[in-house]
């Protein structure tokens, strides 16, 4: 409780941070225009991102759940209205990443399978956990989504390389939307327990279940929709090529994002630590702009949650 409170009147003291807007979509996703091979070309990498697809709903629906829960213990009503924030962009997010995984579903990827896997895991796995645990995990997740939209940022390149324009909204969506409300996620957890070792619990849980689960998950996916890439050589050099994508220690999205990972293991670490403000007025330009904005065919609304005094 000391901690609690120490952090507490850390984050009342910090600068102000602008309540940021929920954003409501519909992508309209068409089974004959979707990409398989959407990222680079490969099969395996882009299976890893397909299956992420799938397993993140269930993340997000923990972040929910959770930061539902602990909004009525932040006392500070800016950040109440930014939880409200995360709470709203993260539900956009589980709804249109199930359209699309419904949309996968008719490309014979196991998306009913992974889904009852899922389950399994959040249902009867970390939402039984106690409500502290499921705190540091909400944080460490949303630590991890936030270095994988910085990648992405910086990289932006990928999303262009395919003519599927749904998908590359998609994605290019929720990485704008991943690194506004990066922040929000700590500042509860920071606020409401502090607790060094427990955040450290949360980071495990989250880095198992990114770095573990669901590359197991992209991995049997290929095999799944085509047995006969078990016995095709140039599967498996897709294979070789797919894992440096993801994990080569210069370009890949995990192996050269691995500092940015391991600096949460810092006492001091804050997520701003790592500044995007110019990414993120880039993108809001290229993304949202009224004319030419790449999401503005697809935005149906936005509301921002007002900061009302406690």
């Amino acid at each position: 409780m000391q901690a609690a409170a120490k952090n507490s009147t850390e984050i009342a003291s910090a600068p102000n941070r602008a309540v940021i807007p929920i954003r409501h979509m519909d992508f309209k996703f068409d089974p004959n225009e979707v990409d398989p091979l959407f990222f680079h070309n490969a099969e395996l990498a882009s299976a890893y991102f397909e299956a992420l697809s799938i397993f993140l709903t269930f993340g997000e629906d923990l972040v929910i759940d959770t930061a539902r829960y602990h909004r009525q213990f932040v006392t500070d009503p800016e950040l109440k209205a930014r939880v409200t924030s995360l709470i709203g962009q993260e539900a956009v997010h589980s709804k249109m990443h199930n359209a699309f995984n419904d949309v996968l579903a008719k490309h014979r990827f196991p998306v009913t399978f992974y889904r009852f896997l899922a389950t399994q895991v959040f249902d009867y796995g970390f939402k039984r956990f106690p409500n502290p645990v499921q705190l540091s995990m909400m944080a460490g997740i949303e630590h991890f989504t936030a270095v994988m939209a910085e990648f992405f940022m910086n990289h932006d390149e990928v999303f262009f390389e395919t003519q599927d324009e749904k998908q590359r909204a998609l994605w290019m969506w929720h990485m704008l939307e991943e690194s506004e409300h990066k922040d929000i996620a700590y500042d509860v957890y920071q606020q409401l327990s502090g607790s060094y070792s427990l955040r450290m619990i949360g980071f495990v849980l989250a880095f198992t279940t990114i770095l573990f689960l669901v590359p197991l998950g992209g991995v049997l996916i290929p095999i799944i929709r085509r047995p006969s890439n078990l016995f095709r050589p140039s599967y498996w050099k897709d294979v070789a090529r797919s894992t440096g994508l993801l994990f080569g220690p210069k370009t890949g999205v995990y192996g050269s994002s691995m500092g940015h990972i391991m600096d949460y293991l810092r006492r001091d670490f804050h997520p701003n630590d790592h500044d995007t403000t110019e990414h993120l007025a880039y993108y809001r330009e290229l993304l949202l702009n009224p004319e030419t904005g790449l999401l503005t065919p697809y935005m149906t609304k936005e509301f921002v949650p007002p900061v009302r005094a406690s």
